[in-house]
């Protein structure tokens, strides 16, 4: 409607030509004046520059600029995802316990499955082997040490009651006959002597006996349970 307010009357649209101004207040104004030119080659309008409207145009060409920040934020939410350095570590570290554990079972497993079908040689520190075997070796000859020693505190024992009571017929005998009167007193005493230093030497077995049992039943035993522990840890 506006295009016909301003074309002239008389004059149709193939004989108009529009030009529309950008120039400063005349911005967006249509103009139509009389066609000069030839109606066979159509021409585009014609378009004069104008810095409000450059102006314009180039401050629409920031708005679709969008910021730095956003950018790299948006790159940032965008890209791969990275693990943070500790969380990483840690689970290195995990994975390498992990893996050390799987070596050190697989090769005790297998020099233990080597060691029963007699393929392979066991996994022993020679010298503190030397030393067990010495040790057992001991507590066998402490034992029969042991039960000698049982066998003559039993012995004695049995001889000291008997000189005791060989001791006593002949005080009997002594009072009874006066013509032997010094010669059983004498046997007497002796016996007597003998049955009270077989005491004191069945003491002292006694205690070899004890000190013995000791060191066979307690110390040697509880060093063997140890070393059994050793031969299961190893």
């Amino acid at each position: 409607k506006e295009l016909k307010r301003t074309v002239p009357a008389g004059l149709g649209l193939s004989e108009t030509r529009i030009t529309h101004v950008f120039d400063g207040s005349k911005e967006g104004i249509i103009e139509a004046t009389p066609y000069q030119g030839s109606f066979s080659t159509p021409r585009s309008p014609v378009i004069s520059p104008s810095s409000t409207a450059a102006s314009r145009l180039a401050g629409q060409g920031d708005d679709l600029i969008a910021p730095s920040g956003d950018i790299q934020r948006a790159e940032q939410r965008s890209g791969p995802v990275v693990l943070s350095e500790e969380p990483r570590s840690t689970a290195i570290e995990k994975f390498e316990l992990v893996r050390r554990w799987s070596l050190n079972t697989y090769k005790c497993t297998r020099q233990i499955i080597s060691e029963r079908l007699g393929r392979g040689s066991r996994t022993v520190d020679l010298e503190l082997e030397a030393q067990i075997e010495i040790l057992r070796d001991n507590k066998k000859k402490y034992e029969y040490v042991l039960k000698l020693a049982q066998t003559l505190s039993s012995q004695l024992y049995q001889m000291v009651q008997t000189q005791r009571q060989l001791g006593d017929a002949f005080a009997d005998l002594s009072l009874k006959s006066l013509e032997l009167h010094e010669e059983f007193g004498y046997n007497a005493d002796t016996q007597k002597l003998l049955a009270k230093n077989g005491e004191t030497l069945l003491g002292a077995i006694n205690f070899f006996i004890s000190s013995v049992n000791t060191l066979v039943n307690k110390t040697i035993e509880d060093t063997l349970i140890t070393v059994k522990q050793y031969e299961t840890a190893r």
